[in-house]
């Protein structure tokens, strides 16, 4: 193909701005040679096809139009408003327009040919997502025909597919209102979902008409006859069908959604039943391992990955999940009669089960109390008000302890005891930590909340049980009281006990366990030590992050002197308060001889002098005095004069080397020179190694090089608290490793303290942007 140049599309560039609204584009047309176009955006829409008509000799431009090429654009047709998805090098089709090509349409499979028609139709499931085209087939009656061929029965297969898509199609742009759309039209769609031998590609939009009729038709949901034709056993078999498993549950959730309650108890029945469960833990597990398998490819949670792999299926997942749960809504807001007989039956049935007692309730009122207060309750004389004062979680806490103790009776037994062989102050009070319990799992899992869009997490654990919840419940409440124990809880940190078990149950239920055993093998793995680890590695985490933030670098800069002033006066008062020291000389240790300096409080001299192994002299009893104006410098390690004369042995071992002859190779020599946990071990378990890295000696002024105060301190503290300090009186860096360590501890509480106001917000790494400044600086100020 040439270029060819279109007279008014090409337009001089003058600014930048005029370069950027210029679009490098191709236009193709069946038959013509394609034209390369300078686009100028800031031209009409009708102006530009004008020129393209006049340069292909094409009559009347106002009947055409310009396509996208490339299929996937959501609007197919260019309109002033889509032309802003013009790119370079696009490559745009000059075509009918809209209103041309909608009017052929309708004509053709009003009048035209059988053969004539399948085109039209095909055409038809094309354009119809585009709105504009839309428009125009709605205009001219075009829905209303597509209603009567499906009435009608006039077409099967293909024919009757794109009829069924482009009805969708066209209805997804809200133009028309679902309440337009007659029984009749519904009957017939209904028919096409009961029969698996119209095939997919008919059946997946029958499923999306009757989703969209029941969410978003005012009145025809209420007709019998539609909940009559629209059932959960029609829409069961297209679950076992993978091309059409989307669109059922969609339409599952949408019966569920808008049945009145009586209805929603019906289905809630039929999907808890052992043929819909199977269907749907497949369903949830195929899901669950394509996010499985792409969150360990993309080393991300299973939950992030459920966001881009099958999210629209996890979707509708979570909305059966949601509505499922829901149905404990209303045992869960309803509280506990008091004069109910079933439920004080359910009590004593209780009470037998777990201390094998008769429930007779003519038995001593004292024994009853003390059989209450072993449970747990907190009315020991009308049990029942715990679950009316309670609510929520009101009966739905009952429900869920009286289902642990039948199904589950060794394991209640188990945990009653185990309670009521505590201390009193250690005891876990059943009924309560139930009842609290019960709540925290409705909080965990939004019970009563309706579902929210583009929420994905489901759990295929629920889809495997027909008593989801109270399976659930009773994992948890071995967990809170496993975690009770692990904890040594009391009384008083009952709170803090369930919040541990929250987040538990919340971490697990992260991984979107398939079944609940897996459930309760993660929950085991996340012991109360497990989570303060993860606590605690989290925080650091979120501190490091924090540390990095533009903001913190400047503040940790503006507050470090202020820390490091505060070492400096912490080493000095160090200093004041004084230390003990073996008495050393030049030549060596003093034998059974202590000295004791201290700095005075104004800073000017040390007072030294000897004293016993365990005496504490005051300043006054200090006889001897130094001058600091007489310290001319310090030395450390190797270079004291009481070092200088060791062997050779303790001299190398200062530097961090051994003499060679000490091992059987030049190998073995290297390998133990560049081992520092190897060293650093033989420095702390040989007494005249590890004197070396303690020893300092202060050097006076006029004094031979020799002639100096010698001292060993007891430990590295020590050691680093004395040449931090005197340094300081030197007017010298502090070089210490406890000095690192002391400045990173400081202002790391400090920035704690400072950025507690600010807890939860998210700190910026950049400022924000000056605000430009006023046009003039005369400010008015209201007359008080």
């Amino acid at each position: 193909m040439s270029e060819s140049k279109v007279p008014g599309l090409n337009v001089r560039i003058t600014s930048k701005n005029q370069l950027e609204n210029i679009k490098k584009v191709a236009i193709t047309k069946p038959g013509q040679q394609a034209l390369f176009l300078e686009l100028d955006q800031n031209r009409p829409l009708a102006g530009i096809i004008q020129d393209i008509c006049e340069k292909w000799g094409i009559m009347q431009p106002e009947e055409y139009a310009i396509q996208f090429s490339d299929q996937n654009k959501q609007q197919i047709y260019i309109t002033e408003r889509s032309r802003l998805d013009i790119s370079n090098g696009d490559v745009l089709v000059l075509t009918p327009s809209p209103s041309k090509t909608a009017k052929e349409i309708y004509s053709t499979l009003k009048e035209g040919r059988p053969e004539d028609k399948m085109g039209a139709m095909e055409k038809m499931c094309a354009l119809s997502p585009d709105i504009t085209f839309a428009m125009e087939f709605i205009t001219n009656e075009g829905l209303d025909l597509i209603k009567q061929f499906v009435r009608d029965t006039r077409f099967h297969g293909d024919p009757m597919a794109y009829l069924l898509r482009s009805f969708v199609a066209l209805m997804e742009h809200s133009v028309v209102s679902w309440d337009t759309i007659e029984p009749e039209f519904t009957k017939k769609v209904t028919d096409y979902i009961s029969s698996p031998k119209h095939g997919n590609k008919i059946i997946q939009p029958s499923l999306e008409i009757l989703e969209s009729v029941i969410l978003y038709s005012t009145h025809l949901f209420k007709h019998k006859e539609v909940e009559q034709q629209v059932t959960p056993e029609k829409i069961l078999p297209h679950l076992n069908t993978p091309e059409l498993q989307k669109n059922a549950l969609a339409l599952l959730n949408a019966l569920f959604l808008k049945a009145n309650p009586e209805k929603k108890k019906k289905i809630n029945l039929t999907v808890q039943s052992k043929t819909f469960r199977n269907a749907l833990v497949t369903v949830s597990l195929e899901v669950w391992n394509r996010q499985w398998n792409a969150a360990n490819n993309a080393n991300q949670s299973v939950l992030n990955a459920s966001r881009s792999i099958g999210s629209e299926m996890g979707h509708q997942l979570y909305c059966l999940q949601t509505l499922m749960l829901n149905m404990y809504e209303t045992r869960m807001n309803t509280p506990a009669d008091p004069d109910d007989a079933t439920v004080q039956k359910q009590i004593d049935s209780l009470t037998k089960i777990c201390f094998d007692v008769d429930s007779d309730s003519n038995q001593a009122g004292n024994r009853r109390s003390t059989l209450y207060r072993k449970l747990g309750f907190q009315d020991q004389a009308n049990p029942a008000n715990d679950f009316s004062l309670n609510t929520p979680p009101g009966l739905l806490a009952l429900d869920n302890i009286c289902y642990f103790s039948n199904k589950y009776q060794e394991s209640c037994v188990k945990v009653v005891l185990e309670n009521c062989t505590r201390a009193d102050e250690h005891d876990c009070p059943f009924i309560k930590a139930s009842i609290m319990l019960t709540k925290t799992l409705c909080e965990i899992l939004r019970i009563g909340d309706p579902p929210q869009e583009e929420e994905t997490a489901y759990y295929p654990m629920f889809f495997s049980h027909d008593k989801p919840f109270e399976e659930f419940f009773c994992i948890c409440i071995q967990l809170l009281n496993k975690t009770w124990r692990e904890m040594r809880a009391s009384m008083e940190d009952f709170p803090k006990v369930l919040g541990v078990a929250k987040e538990q149950i919340s971490r697990a239920l992260q991984v979107q366990p398939p079944t609940f055993d897996a459930f309760r093998v993660k929950l085991n793995q996340l012991t109360y030590a497990e989570i303060l680890r993860l606590w605690e590695k989290e925080r650091k985490s979120k501190e490091e992050d924090q540390a990095q933030a533009a903001p913190i670098i400047e503040l940790r800069k503006m507050i470090t002197p202020e820390m490091t002033e505060l070492i400096r006066q912490q080493r000095l008062n160090y200093l004041i308060e004084g230390s003990k020291f073996p008495k050393y000389t030049t030549r060596g240790r003093m034998k059974e001889k202590y000295w004791q300096w201290k700095l005075t409080p104004n800073l000017k001299a040390f007072h030294y002098g000897d004293c016993g192994e365990n005496d504490q002299l005051t300043l006054e009893q200090l006889n001897n005095k130094l001058p600091v104006s007489d310290i001319k410098a310090f030395v450390t390690g190797r270079d004291c004069p009481h070092i200088k004369d060791k062997k050779e042995k303790n001299r190398t071992a200062t530097t961090g080397t051994l003499p060679k002859t000490k091992f059987k190779t030049d190998a073995h020599h290297l390998f133990w020179k560049a081992s520092d946990h190897a060293f650093s071990h033989l420095i702390q378990n040989v007494p005249e190694l590890k004197m070396t890295t303690l020893s300092f000696a202060i050097q006076l002024v006029n004094s031979e090089s020799n002639d100096m105060f010698c001292f060993v301190a007891k430990d590295d503290v020590e050691f680093d608290m004395w040449s931090d300090g005197l340094n300081v009186l030197l007017g010298s860096e502090m070089s210490s490793s406890q000095k690192e360590k002391d400045l990173k501890m400081l202002l790391d509480m400090e920035i704690r303290i400072r950025l507690l106001d600010a807890e939860g917000i998210a700190i910026p790494n950049e400022p924000p942007p000056i605000p430009p400044e006023p046009e003039n600086y005369d400010f008015s100020y209201p007359e008080l």
